[in-house]
C-alpha cells in the first residue's frame, strides 16, 4: 500500500522533494539522485598553511596554527605558526585574530560553548619541531583572546578533538613514542579531564566527529608513516562507555578531515606514499555504509574544514605530500534532502521510510508516493 497522509507537507520542503522524486520519476520508479552535490570556491585564506587546527564558532570559521609556508619572518620558529585568521562565509572574508599563546600544528580544535577550543599538538624546541604537548587554550570570540585551560593528561600530536553533549573528547595522536590508546574528556564545568574506554585502534593523523550523540573516530596512520593508512571506523557510545567497529572507509587515509551534514559524515583529502587524495567519501551512522562523492578540487593532506548551513568548508593544507601549503577555500554543497521530521501525519512505519529514503541513500523508490499525493506538492 502506497503512503497515505503526506499533504500536511510544509511548502517550505517541496522543491527539494520535488527534486529528488523527479528524478525516480524519469528514470521510470526507481531512481539514484545523480547530482550527489558540487564545489565552489571562497576566498582564499591570508597565508597559505598546512596542519592546521579549524572549527566553527558562532558562524565564523578559524583557522589556527599549523606551518606556513617558509620565509625570513618565520625561519627563527621553524614555519611553527601562531596566526589564527578568521573567514566569515557570509561576507567572504578574511580578518585576523589574537594569535596563539604558543605555535602549534597537528593540534586538535572544536567549538564548546561559545568558544573555540584548541587541545594538544606539536611546537617546536630546539632544533625540533615534533615536542608534543599537553596545552590547552580557549579562544573567546567577543574579547578576542585566549585563556589556558588545565592541561590534557597526555601530551600528543596528531590528535582528533570533537564536542560530544558538551565535552571535549580528545583521541589519538602521537606522544613521541607511540600511539597512545587513551581517550580524555574534558568537562569545562569543572575545568578537568577523566579518562574513559580506549581507542581500540591506536593512530595518529585521524579525523573525527560526533553524530546522535556518538564519537566517530575515522582512518588514520601508525606512528606518523603514511605508509601505514588505515580504513578504521570505529563507533564510542558514551552512555555506556563502549567502543565498536563499523565499515570501514573505502580508501585507507591519513591527514584527513571530516564534517556532518544531514547525518552523513563527509571525508575529504589526505595523503600516502602516492600523493595527495581529492578523495570525497560519506557516510551513514545509521546504515553503516559508505558512498563515493564528487571529488575535492584541490588534492590536500594536513587541511581543515567546518559545517556551516549545510556547506562544508574546506580551507588550507598541503597539495603535495609532506611540507607544502596552501591558501584553498573549497565549499561543498550536497544535493539537498527532505528529513521525515518536516512530514506531518505519517504512520511510524511510514516516517521511517521516508526517513531512509532521503536522508539516509540517494536513492528514493517513485512507489512511495502516488500520483495523487505528488499533485499535492504543487497545489
Amino acid at each position: 500500500m502506497l503512503m497515505r497522509g503526506v499533504r500536511g507537507i510544509t511548502r517550505s520542503v517541496v522543491p527539494s522533494l520535488l527534486m529528488v522524486l523527479w528524478v525516480g520519476w524519469a528514470n521510470g520508479g526507481l531512481g539514484a539522485v545523480t547530482d550527489q552535490g558540487h564545489w565552489i570556491t571562497g576566498a582564499p585564506a591570508s597565508t597559505k598553511r598546512t596542519e592546521v587546527a579549524v572549527a566553527a564558532v558562532n558562524g565564523i570559521i578559524y583557522v589556527v596554527g599549523g606551518f606556513s609556508a617558509p620565509s625570513f619572518s618565520n625561519l627563527l620558529d621553524l614555519t611553527v605558526s601562531t596566526r589564527v585568521e578568521a573567514y566569515n562565509p557570509t561576507k567572504d572574508i578574511w580578518t585576523t585574530k589574537a594569535p596563539l599563546p604558543l605555535g602549534l600544528h597537528h593540534a586538535g580544535a572544536a567549538e564548546l560553548n561559545g568558544k573555540l577550543y584548541v587541545v594538544g599538538g606539536f611546537t617546536a624546541a630546539g632544533f625540533s619541531i615534533w615536542n608534543p604537548v599537553n596545552h590547552v587554550f580557549a579562544y573567546d570570540p567577543v574579547r578576542d583572546e585566549w585563556i589556558e585551560r588545565a592541561g590534557m593528561p597526555t601530551a600528543r600530536g596528531g590528535l582528533a578533538v570533537v564536542n560530544v553533549e558538551n565535552k571535549l573528547y580528545a583521541l589519538g595522536g602521537y606522544d613521541g613514542e607511540s600511539n597512545p590508546r587513551v581517550v580524555e574528556v574534558y568537562d569545562p564545568a569543572d575545568d578537568a579531564w577523566a579518562s574513559v574506554a580506549p581507542l581500540p585502534t591506536p593512530r595518529d593523523h585521524l579525523t573525527a566527529v560526533s553524530v546522535g550523540g556518538r564519537l566517530y573516530a575515522i582512518g588514520g596512520r601508525v606512528g606518523l608513516n603514511y605508509r601505514d593508512n588505515l580504513t578504521t571506523v570505529e563507533e564510542y557510545d558514551p552512555a555506556h562507555d563502549q567502543w565498536e567497529t563499523k565499515a570501514g572507509m573505502p580508501t585507507a587515509r591519513s591527514g584527513i578531515t571530516a564534517g556532518v551534514i544531514g547525518g552523513w559524515i563527509y571525508v575529504v583529502g589526505g595523503e600516502s606514499v602516492g600523493g595527495t587524495f581529492h578523495t570525497n567519501e560519506r557516510y551513514s551512522p545509521r546504515l553503516d555504509i559508505w558512498q563515493a562523492m564528487p571529488p575535492m578540487p584541490t588534492a590536500r593532506h594536513g587541511l581543515g574544514s567546518a559545517v556551516l548551513n549545510q556547506r562544508f568548508y574546506v580551507i588550507s593544507g598541503g597539495p603535495t605530500p609532506g611540507g607544502s601549503y596552501s591558501d584553498r577555500n573549497e565549499i561543498f554543497i550536497p544535493v539537498p534532502s527532505i528529513h521525515s521530521s518536516t512530514l506531518k501525519n505519517l504512520s511510524v512505519s511510514d516516517t521511517a521510510r521516508l526517513d531512509e529514503c532521503f536522508d539516509h541513500t540517494a536513492m528514493c523508490p517513485i512507489s512511495y508516493l502516488d500520483e495523487t499525493q505528488l499533485a499535492s506538492f504543487g497545489s
